[in-house]
């Protein structure tokens, strides 16, 4: 495979990202375009040929990494998309997207900086869509099963795709006026051109897959009139319960969820206005939570113009190398500087917000916080840390609680729940309902893109071969499957 020399004679080299002040006056994806392909194949070179490549592992869809690594060496891009397709639908949105658990389970990375498999992942399929590798495949023939997803994110998408290959008749429900769900309205523009998404769904169009958006499931739409409906239905309504921060001034006006500022955001890249209902400009913003969504949202106060950003979180901050508890090759908690934090603003970890305050109108103007820290296992103020910084918008990117359960869905189905608040489903990925599946981050909570993609695949395996008795679709993950993390 690849180069036996390769990790020895080239170092990692990773995308060359756009310069800052240019790439803050559009929304346009950070990186240069173009600037991988020149040096990608020695990046692919890299690869080791393990004995056991335990990137494989890191991977939950199991993609194929050595093999296609390999191909792009040898600048065979045909070979290299097909390799890339066997395991992923969607590889432009994981090459994009993904934190890349693979790169943590590389052998390389035991003693040296890991292959760049995301770069090369994402080099393989956008040269695959340049030179029309990427094209609809439709089944031979019809099965005259019907099967509805309900909702159109990574894992309701894969399964769809899955399902309408398989020869079953498949209809997508998106309660949004688009497709995409969070991959559309929750992940800015400067991190996925929704290009990739559209042209994606004209692929699933063109094979028979068909989309009902402005229909949520619940409410527009009885569970039990679409059970009637279908022969089958999986459910991928996500995990869109926010977690709420409940202290004294919440109810001050500027004070909004990750995902009632970014999606407005998006919606103006789509046309939808010409400003942002809830906008950073001019204004002092506080983004809380130091994960990913928090991220999204820094990068977005800085496009808007935000007079200042900061990010809070109430964890210590991670190391830059492995700790020793998180050894090779589990998927390690280290510390981030993404592309929005190259941007600006401040980061400050170890603290809580203990209230805001406003003016008379009633709107935030102020956050309290102080300092907290680890005491017999729990996070404690530090007497005397109080302080406040000025907030004139917060946004509260603290992740996600469950499914939504306010739109009646779970409970016109008459689901069952785990001990988490999801959707529970047994070793087929099917509910306590016969015939109801549920994948993504509805049953399995809060987790990773290339996650979801692996449960919408292995979902529809179960769906399968409950409507034909027998399927031959790959399933690369069981329910109770997690991350290898300590």
């Amino acid at each position: 495979m690849a180069d036996p020399k390769g990790f020895l004679n080239h170092g990692r080299e990773v995308a060359k990202s756009r310069p800052v002040d240019v790439r803050l006056k559009d929304w346009n994806e950070v990186y240069v375009p173009g600037s991988l392909l020149p040096i990608i194949s020695k990046q692919a070179s890299r690869c080791m040929d393990c004995g056991i490549p335990f990137c494989h592992n890191g991977c939950p869809l199991g993609n194929l990494i050595p093999e296609w690594n390999d191909f792009a060496y040898r600048e065979d891009w045909s070979a290299a998309s097909e390799r890339l397709h066997a395991t992923n639908n969607f590889p432009e949105f994981t090459g994009r997207l993904c934190p890349a658990p693979c790169e943590s389970a590389c052998v390389l990375g035991i003693n040296q900086p890991a292959v760049t498999i995301k770069n090369v992942e994402v080099s393989i399929i956008d040269k695959a869509w340049d030179s029309g590798d990427v094209e609809p495949q439709a089944p031979e023939r019809l099965s005259g099963k019907t099967v509805a997803v309900i909702g159109s994110g990574p894992a309701g998408l894969a399964a769809a795709q899955q399902l309408t290959r398989a020869g079953h008749t498949v209809a997508v429900y998106e309660r949004a006026d688009r497709v995409g769900g969070l991959l559309r309205y929750g992940i800015p523009e400067f991190k996925m051109e929704k290009r990739h998404i559209n042209r994606r769904i004209e692929q699933m169009r063109a094979e028979g897959t068909r989309f009902r958006t402005g229909i949520e499931i619940g409410r527009d739409l009885k569970a039990t009139d679409l059970k009637k409906r279908y022969d089958a239905i999986v459910i991928a309504a996500g995990a869109t319960t926010a977690r709420d921060l409940p202290v004294p001034g919440r109810e001050l006006k500027g004070i909004h969820q990750a995902m009632e500022y970014l999606p407005l955001a998006n919606k103006v890249q789509e046309g939808d206005f010409v400003a942002p209902p809830i906008t950073a400009e001019g204004k002092h913003v506080v983004v809380i939570g130091g994960g990913d969504t928090g991220a999204d949202c820094v990068g977005t106060a800085h496009r808007q113009g935000a007079a200042s950003v900061t990010q809070l979180e109430i964890m210590p901050q991670p190391g830059a190398e492995r700790a020793p508890h998180q050894p090779w090759p589990t998927f390690p908690m280290l510390y981030k500087v993404t592309s929005a934090h190259e941007e600006g603003g401040e980061r400050v970890y170890s603290v809580s917000t203990t209230h805001f305050e406003g003016d008379e109108d009633g709107n935030v103007q102020w956050l309290h916080l102080t300092e907290v820290e680890f005491i017999d296992g729990r996070l404690t103020p530090k007497p005397g840390t109080e302080r406040k910084i000025p907030a004139q918008l917060v946004t509260l990117a603290m992740g996600f609680t469950g499914t939504d359960r306010e739109n009646g869905l779970v409970e016109q189905f008459g689901l069952e729940l785990d001990e988490r608040g999801n959707i529970a489903r047994d070793a087929d990925f099917q509910t306590n309902v016969p015939g109801v599946y549920v994948a993504g981050d509805a049953g399995r909570g809060q987790s990773l893109i290339v996650w979801a993609i692996a449960e919408g695949r292995s979902a529809a395996r179960g769906v399968d071969r409950f409507l034909t008795g027998a399927s031959d679709l790959p399933a690369p993950i069981r329910p109770t499957d997690r991350s290898l993390v300590v």
